[in-house]
């Protein structure tokens, strides 16, 4: 039995939550694999429900590829509405608190100011709309959830923009990066031990909370943060989104006001930058 069971394990939160579970000595918490764990197979779900009997789920299952959700439809709502449905069924079942990851991307982008829990979600791609599916399909099964919308994830594993453009600085001269979106990054480590933290509070605050790293900035600039702070020379040029299209339209404006989580869970928030620092340390020593 495990107190805690981790969906999307061997993603990049799921293995930041690993990391930090064992730094905080929590051991009653459990990480099946992806077969064990399938969030689309009901019968290994109860299987694993009846075997660990949790007391929460935190799950990070999730389709992230933005682009190629915009041709995926079915397979994005697939794993980010009925995957999470089929969670929050068996959670109400075995009486489990559910934690859902969520995102930024469901909200339009053009707020003039940074958006609170209760600003309208507008998603302008299939994979907002599709993780917005999911945070509203939860609360027709149980009201022992947290949905936490996050943004810019980022961390030593996995596949990020962090990485990306450290690789990216070291094979090329110069690189031109958008600058007109803004939003905040979010170190997964931050997010994790947010989380965790969140759980080992014992409360019943449930409901709809934002978390990102403090602070704003643009892609450029986080960018320019990366090389900085790396020591990694290559000249950047800012540009417009118009200037790279893709196939998902990204907000532009999605910062998140963090001020609800801080206030009822008395989390303390890290600067974006100094979170940075932290992570670009942890890739040099790897």
């Amino acid at each position: 039995m495990s107190k805690i069971i981790v969906f999307g394990a061997s993603g990049q939160l799921g293995q930041c939550l690993k990391q930090v579970a064992a730094e905080m000595d929590i051991t009653d918490i459990a990480f099946p694999n992806e077969t064990e764990g399938n969030i689309l197979n009901p019968e290994a779900l109860q299987a694993l429900f009846a075997k660990h009997q949790p007391k929460y789920v935190i799950n990070c299952a999730a389709y992230t590829a933005v682009d190629k959700a915009e041709e995926e439809l079915d397979l994005a709502r697939k794993i980010n509405k009925t995957g999470v449905e089929n969670i929050a069924a068996l959670c109400r079942q075995f009486d489990a608190a559910l934690v859902q990851i969520s995102t930024d991307f469901v909200f339009e982008g053009n707020s003039p100011h940074p958006l609170v829990e209760t600003d309208p979600a507008n998603p302008i791609s299939v994979y907002g709309l599709t993780k917005l599916e999911g945070e509203q399909i939860i609360a027709d099964y149980t009201e022992k959830y947290f949905i936490l919308r996050t943004s810019w994830l980022y961390s030593e594993h996995g596949n990020n923009f962090v990485k990306t453009m450290l690789k990216l600085g070291n094979d090329r001269d110069e690189l031109k990066i958008i600058a007109d979106q803004i939003g905040s990054p979010t170190y997964a480590i931050d997010l994790a031990s947010a989380v965790l933290q969140l759980i080992e509070s014992g409360s019943n605050a449930y409901g709809l909370y934002h978390y990102s790293n403090e602070g704003v900035t643009s892609w450029y600039d986080f960018a320019q943060g990366i090389f900085d702070i790396s020591k990694t020379d290559v000249k950047t040029y800012p540009i417009r989104t118009s200037e790279y299209p893709t196939k998902a339209t990204r907000p532009a404006y999605s910062v998140m006001d963090k001020a609800k989580i801080k206030k009822t869970f008395g989390i303390e928030i890290p600067y974006w930058r100094h979170s940075l620092e932290r992570c670009i340390q942890a890739l040099q020593n790897q």
